[in-house]
């Protein structure tokens, strides 16, 4: 694989988003909770006259939830299927080069970080866990099925 990845980190590990993936960077303000909506799923929120849904990326990961959103959430914008979502991360970090194709992940990264990566995969920056957008997205439930 060659190409640029957003750099971000989830749960105190380094993770990468396809840059082709990613539409944008925002400061979220005000989010909406949705009642009856999944866990992972935190409420919906405008952004340039369009609504996106906020996912917890953790949490959809089956990972620790990433707890009450303050006034410095951040999140990655993306699209997928049709639909825009602010995918809240811990911190993002700097768009770099991937200096290669995925590789399997050494050792026992946990279900989360297996299911929902494509492998590791080396930057200018140092290694990276590739996310799988769709799988993310998905949420946890996806495991079981």
């Amino acid at each position: 694989m060659s190409g640029l990845v957003l750099l971000l980190e989830i749960a105190d590990r380094r993770a990468a988003l396809r840059t082709s993936e990613v539409q944008s960077v925002v400061e979220l303000e005000a989010v909406c909770p949705v009642p009856g909506a999944p866990d992972f799923v935190l409420g919906l929120t405008a952004l340039r006259s369009s609504t996106l849904t906020v996912v917890d990326a953790g949490a959809a990961m089956g990972l620790r939830p990433r707890g009450p959103l303050g006034s410095d959430a951040r999140a990655v914008v993306v699209d997928h299927a049709g639909h825009r979502y602010a995918l809240v991360v811990d911190a993002i970090d700097d768009v770099a080069e991937a200096l290669g194709d995925p590789v399997p992940v050494p050792g026992e990264a946990g279900p989360g970080w297996q299911r929902a990566s494509d492998g590791l995969i080396e930057t200018e920056r140092g290694p990276a866990l590739l996310l799988q957008l769709e799988t993310v997205l998905a949420g946890p439930v996806a495991a079981a099925a």
